[in-house]
């Protein structure tokens, strides 16, 4: 073969392995960026943080779930309805815009989204109303905020972002509920910390049935009647004489697929044992 002949095969095998890869890694989406914004800071739940347990999340005790007092509870526009529960966030005191008594420059915190700031609009957006839709806010747990900011000033204005979650171990599973509703609570979760969507498959099915948020991070199970010949089996009373479709996975050995918020998708097979009961957790060593 001559030799520009080779060279062009050698370009074109080349240019096909390129364009492979590329087509490959458009599926793969990316993270959103870390970039510095806005945002004011206050604290709660008291010096030793036990305040801060429970939250909208519902991770419950925050100190035996691994979360510790680095945890915060975010505004409306942050928070998301749910969405943003397990998210992380490296927070500092904005000197340029703080008072230089009430802030410790030069130093961040890093906290993880376990609860719901909520709005308070008899009070105005820069007096009281400090969780107010539109603005971004944090009111973190105490022994975190003063990570950053002097005690007595209260309120002080910080910079965050969005950062990668590190954490130990593998994704956690609390199953809760009863008979036909099974709730399931998802936590541990590293990188994008939080779950865009959720899927179950039981041991005696191939079928995944997709999942919904129910509030903050316990997700509950669905089935899909859509377009199928039925015959009835148990449902529950919606309202009046409206009735939902259920599904029951009591006892059934059980995986899940999530996908976080990067759009990145783990499958954690038969996670769940054969026999299980409502209140156990579950884990593996996966992780994002």
């Amino acid at each position: 073969m001559a030799p520009a002949r080779v060279v062009a095969v050698m370009l074109l095998a080349v240019g096909s392995v390129l364009l492979s890869v590329a087509a490959d890694t458009a599926t793969v989406p990316s993270p959103e960026p870390f970039i510095w914004k806005k945002a004011h800071a206050t604290f709660y739940g008291g010096a030793d943080a036990s305040d801060t347990m429970g939250g909208a999340c519902g991770y419950g005790n925050l100190f035996s779930e691994g979360y510790g007092t680095r945890t915060a509870a975010l505004s409306t526009v942050l928070f998301n309805d749910g969405a943003a529960c397990g998210q992380c966030y490296k927070i500092a005191c904005d000197r340029k815009r703080a008072d230089p008594l009430f802030c410790k420059p030069g130093v961040t915190v890093t906290v993880t989204a376990t609860n719901f700031c909520p709005p308070n609009d008899a009070l105005p957006n820069d007096d009281g109303g400090w969780c107010n839709t539109p603005r971004p806010h944090f009111d973190m747990a105490q022994p975190a905020w003063e990570k950053i900011g002097v005690y007595k000033g209260g309120i002080i204005p910080v910079m965050y972002q969005r950062v990668p979650c590190v954490k130990r171990g593998g994704v956690r599973f609390k199953i809760n509920g009863h008979d036909y509703f099974n709730l399931v609570l998802v936590s541990n979760v590293a990188a994008a910390g939080s779950i865009k969507s959720m899927d179950v498959k039981s041991s005696d099915s191939d079928d995944w049935m997709p999942m919904a948020r129910n509030w903050g991070a316990n997700w509950h199970s669905l089935v899909n009647l859509t377009g199928k010949m039925l015959s009835f089996r148990p449902m529950a009373r919606n309202w009046g004489a409206n009735w939902h479709s259920l599904v029951n996975l009591t006892g059934k050995m059980l995986s899940f697929r999530l996908t976080n918020s990067d759009g990145h998708t783990l499958v954690f097979n038969d996670v769940v044992p054969r026999g299980w009961n409502f209140g156990q957790s579950f884990a593996r060593k996966l992780q994002f």
